[in-house]
């Protein structure tokens, strides 16, 4: 017979028996299963895939997202804007197919997409976006092989609208990705968008093409217009395994690849994912190269500053351990030449740089420093009198000893001419003693030792 209520909750209180143990070790075992069965669900949650099974929901964990190709966005310049007919009085990029081709680092079998309205004035509307390969894997084709095209969507729709200022996250599409590969993105843009404040990345070195109608879909794209530049797309991620990081460069146009080849992939960035997809121990790491010509540290111009633009390029990216900080030159060089203006931005860099060690250590990123090159014989930031090539040698110095960075590369040390360290190395340079030749890169890749990067 079941006891009253009231009896069996009298004898609950009784302070001993085998009855009031028994039932604190079922509570005990209930509590306990319910905190097993709610970390399940975390783990379930924040798994980077929606799968089922515990050895998918293993094999899940052990996969993140990387950052395996960028563009720093910027705000696209009269004369980097659209050539007409895809540039108009009010609006750009009307009725128009965008193709593009990226260089990505590391692969994998899923891959997302992020476009960026960073700097447009008026909302993105996409209206279709594609993925292919392109036509031999080569960079800057405006053909895609055949069968390889996939459609891209936004929370399972095929269009979607950037807000202005923001970015866009793709949906993970299962497309396989071989490390060191070309991506052929295609947008297409029904109705353009209604403004000339435009996102892009003038310093592609890689051509894209523009064609009136939607042709995200055709193998080929016959008659369209070829520009060396990217607009609108930011970054590539793909899915890895858990032990792929990233590492990123914050720099200028010696970083973006004035002076290599276009559609060669040639930067130094470039090549010094070649070399560490040599060694089994670099071909877990990616390079996201954040850098534009005419970028500064301290000012705007061409984009903005390298202190405002961190968050954004560097600690938001994924999978981003290490950051490699070459950048500088241009504040010198553009700083008046006297010794009082050349102090005032010696020191101020180097508070940048503090700033940016101090920022970057906060999300756990080891941060390297680059000393900066010479630029002697440079038409525009020579003086007669050394004052910027003293504040260079300053903050190399500053650069080497200060034990601010967690490890130095010596940039400066790779290229210079022995014989007059204030110079390049005369077969080095494009022509303006300040930009490198891909053979200037590819030393500047080989004075990175790949056991920072591991």
């Amino acid at each position: 017979m079941q006891q009253p209520r009231s009896a069996r909750s009298s004898s609950s209180l009784q302070p001993s028996g085998r009855a009031p143990l028994a039932g604190l070790i079922a509570t005990c075992v209930l509590v306990l299963a319910l905190i097993v069965t709610s970390s399940a669900v975390v783990a379930l949650v924040r798994s980077p895939e929606r799968t089922s099974g515990a050895g998918a929901e293993a094999a899940a964990a052990r996969r993140h997202w990387v950052n395996t190709w960028s563009a720093m966005p910027q705000l696209t310049e009269p004369g980097n804007m659209p050539p007409a007919p895809f540039t108009g009085d009010r609006a750009v990029l009307v009725d128009t197919t965008l193709r593009q081709t990226v260089h990505v680092t590391t692969g994998g079998p899923r891959l997302r997409l992020r476009f960026s309205n960073a700097f447009g004035g008026a909302p993105l509307p996409l209206t279709s976006v594609t993925v292919a390969l392109p036509r031999h894997g080569q960079a800057g084709v405006g053909a895609i092989q055949p069968g390889t095209s996939r459609t891209v969507t936004f929370s399972g729709r095929e269009a979607t609208t950037v807000p202005v200022g923001a970015q866009v996250v793709s949906d993970p599409l299962e497309f396989d990705l071989e490390p060191g590969s070309n991506l052929t993105v295609t947008a297409y843009l029904a109705t353009g968008q209604q403004t000339l404040a435009l996102t892009s990345h003038p310093g592609s070195r890689t051509t894209s093409y523009l064609q009136s109608g939607d042709h995200t879909r055709d193998e080929e794209l016959p008659g369209a217009t070829p520009v060396n530049h990217w607009y609108l797309l930011s970054d590539v991620e793909v899915l890895s395994p858990a032990r792929t990081t990233a590492v990123a460069v914050l720099g200028d146009s010696l970083t973006d690849g004035r002076g290599s080849t276009t559609n060669g992939n040639n930067r130094w960035p470039d090549q010094l994912f070649d070399r560490l997809q040599a060694s089994p121990a670099g071909r877990n790491i990616a390079v996201v190269n954040q850098a534009a010509g005419g970028n500064r540290v301290l000012n705007d111009g061409l984009g903005p500053n390298a202190l405002a633009r961190l968050d954004r390029d560097i600690l938001a990216h994924s999978a981003v351990e290490k950051l490699i900080v070459f950048e500088g030159v241009n504040d010198l060089g553009t700083a008046e030449a006297t010794p009082a203006a050349q102090r005032r931005v010696t020191d101020d860099l180097i508070a940048a740089y503090e700033q940016i060690v101090v920022r970057a250590h906060a999300q756990g990123i080891r941060v390297y420093g680059a000393t900066l090159l010479p630029f002697d014989g440079n038409t525009s930031y020579d003086d007669p009198d050394g004052h910027r090539e003293a504040a260079r040698q300053a903050v190399n110095t500053w650069i080497r000893t200060s034990g601010r960075f967690d490890a130095v590369i010596d940039f400066d040390r790779a290229v210079r001419d022995p014989q007059n360290p204030s110079r390049l190395r005369a077969d080095l340079h494009d022509g303006d003693w300040l930009h490198l030749n891909p053979e200037g890169y590819r030393l500047l890749a080989e004075a990175v030792p790949p056991s920072l990067l591991r």
